[in-house]
């Protein structure tokens, strides 16, 4: 079974034994390591799936970066806190002009309240772009107008990551080489490695076989060992990738 804890246990652990070094996003930014990878999750639901992953990696002396939706399924006080206790990087999950219909002006304003509330519960220097998969709005879009670095933002992994230098490996659509279901998760690259299951990149791992620099990306609502919820997860994500694929990655494509 792949996308349970035990899977992705063993995942860190495959990548700890290669000798990477476990670095937030801010880090990486300000001094990238030669041998480095970044932890990113994207807490979009079952935000206690993301404390779940948090204690994890901070039990194997690792850490990662956190990025919160400024919505009830996803922004909890007492989670964004205990997180960022541990050591991890906390960031804002944007989804600004989806949010307000596409209104650049209010998109913004909404932007800066939602940043400053969440630093009122931990430092926040760097953001990253909800897909919102349904909406026709990207809040990349955001900043063909304004600029983040204006509100001590320090950088955006769509825009900040120079994706032929650093592999970039997401869990979008409940796999690892989602791109026919992904609408706004991909990035431009020339690096050619791809993987279907955890299994393979763990197998990758142990044989060396990864590049120096990866960024992953986690949804942690999607991992969980419980059988039940395992298996509704996978019933309705599966779906979801049906309607997207059908309806809505053809249109933005």
């Amino acid at each position: 079974m792949d996308f349970t804890i035990r899977k992705y246990k063993e995942l860190l652990k495959a990548l700890i034994n290669m000798g990477f070094e476990f670095q937030t996003f801010e880090e990486f930014l300000i001094k990238p390591a030669p041998k480095s990878i970044v932890l990113r999750h994207d807490v979009d639901l079952l935000p206690f799936n993301s404390l779940n992953f948090a204690k994890i990696q901070n039990e194997l002396h690792i850490k990662g970066t956190y990025y919160f939706r400024a919505v009830p399924e996803s922004w909890n006080v007492q989670v964004i806190k205990e997180i960022s206790s541990l050591g991890h990087e906390i960031g804002y999950h944007y989804e600004n002009l989806t949010k307000c219909n596409g209104d650049l002006s209010m998109g913004i304003q909404d932007f800066k309240n939602n940043l400053k509330a969440l630093r009122e519960l931990a430092p926040v220097s760097t953001i990253c772009m909800h897909g919102s998969p349904m909406s026709k709005y990207d809040s990349k879009d955001l900043w063909k107008v304004y600029k983040y670095g204006d509100y001590d933002i320090i950088g955006e992994p769509y825009f900040d990551i120079n994706f032929n230098k650093v592999l970039y490996v997401t869990d979008t659509g409940r796999r690892w080489d989602g791109n026919k279901v992904s609408v706004r998760d991909r990035v431009e690259t020339s690096l050619k490695l791809s993987f279907h299951s955890t299994q393979q990149i763990i197998e990758a791992a142990n044989q060396n076989q990864l590049p120096a620099k990866i960024m992953f990306t986690f949804h942690p609502q999607r991992w969980n060992d419980n059988l039940l919820i395992w298996s509704k997860e996978l019933v309705l994500q599966n779906l979801k990738n049906i309607i997207k694929r059908v309806f809505f990655v053809k249109s933005y494509s």
